[in-house]
């Protein structure tokens, strides 16, 4: 079964992200500078957007009020990203994300479970946190990417949080192309994106007492595949 770990950095085409698994808010006070970087791109993209509507506005100048552009594609303009509680049927989501779109000739989906052992321990639960509104931002960047490297019509991510179960689903990616590789090659790169960059942390239960799970090297050695360097050492 598979799980997804999250606390790497790594240097995107938004400039470089220091390295360190992040501090849980309320056990570790002080913010460390990979929490730094998830702030400043929150404001880094609240200012884009602040200065788009001006633009637009300006050019617009006269009119009622500025046009607002949309994407073409129905999968793409359709809700891309869910943080939730509640499990999710995979089936009804690819439904939804293949629904109006006749191009669509290739889905790869990935599902993430909880599995009852890591890292040689036991493990009885998990306990998933992120930071609202910031995760959110940060994983529409990571489709906007694959959309920009991949020739894919659609995509989905769901992640769950709060306490879950072995065996339970934790995450869910899925996305649409007019041929299966590109499918192939965006679902995986998500994933691998999603190991690194979004803001979760993921707190096992095991008989040895209660841990955060941390970043590993391998993180690193699947981001490298796509040109993009973390420095990972755990």
């Amino acid at each position: 079964m598979e799980e997804t770990t999250v606390e790497c950095a790594h240097a995107t085409h938004f400039g470089p992200r220091p390295c360190s698994s992040v501090a849980h808010p309320t056990t570790e006070p002080k913010l460390r500078s990979d929490e730094l970087w998830f702030f400043g791109f929150a404001l880094q993209a609240r200012a884009g957007r602040f200065f788009a509507r001006r633009k637009a506005v300006l050019r617009g100048a006269g009119r009622h009020r500025a046009s607002v552009s949309r994407c073409h594609n129905p999968g793409m303009s359709a809700a891309r990203v869910s943080i939730q509680n509640e499990d999710f049927d995979l089936q009804k989501e690819v439904a939804a994300l293949r629904a109006g779109d006749a191009r669509v000739g290739a889905v790869c989906s990935f599902i993430g479970t909880v599995r009852d052992r890591n890292d040689g321990s036991a493990v009885a639960s998990m306990e998933l946190e992120h930071y609202p509104g910031m995760t959110e931002k940060a994983i529409e960047a990571m489709i906007d990417e694959a959309q920009r490297r991949f020739d894919i019509l659609g995509a989905r991510v769901i992640h769950r949080i709060g306490l879950l179960q072995p065996q339970d689903q934790i995450m869910m990616v899925a996305v649409t192309s007019a041929h299966r590789g590109q499918s192939f090659q965006a679902c995986e790169f998500l994933m691998d994106y999603l190991k690194t960059q979004a803001p979760f942390w993921k707190k096992e239960q095991t008989p040895e007492g209660a841990r955060w799970v941390d970043a590993r090297a391998t993180d690193d050695e699947a981001m490298a595949r796509w040109g993009i360097a973390s420095n990972n050492n755990a």
